[in-house]
């Protein structure tokens, strides 16, 4: 396979990687609300990314490790939002 052909999957799974959060990240900042997120989902999300930054760095695969900085940075700001909008059930008094 040609070189160019292979960046050109790679720029586009790239690409893919990082818009991927931009409509929740949106919807959540509408609405203000994440409850609906999980966060062990996105912890967890977060933590692969991080994980593919650090192996990228390490490997000197620095495609690698820009798409991955990019996407962690988008999960990274689906999961604040879940913790700032986190919103509690309200407390039901007995009566």
């Amino acid at each position: 396979m040609s070189e160019v052909v292979a960046n050109a999957f790679g720029v586009g799974a790239a690409l893919c990687s990082i818009t991927s959060f931009a409509p929740q990240m949106v919807k959540i900042w509408k609405e203000q609300d994440a409850t609906a997120v999980s966060l062990k989902t996105y912890s967890l999300t977060v933590t692969c990314f991080a994980l593919w930054v650090v192996y990228g760095a390490m490997t000197g695969a620095w495609p690698v490790t820009f798409a991955n900085t990019c996407a962690l940075l988008m999960a990274s700001g689906v999961l604040a939002m879940k913790w700032r909008f986190s919103r509690r059930a309200p407390s039901v008094s007995g009566g």
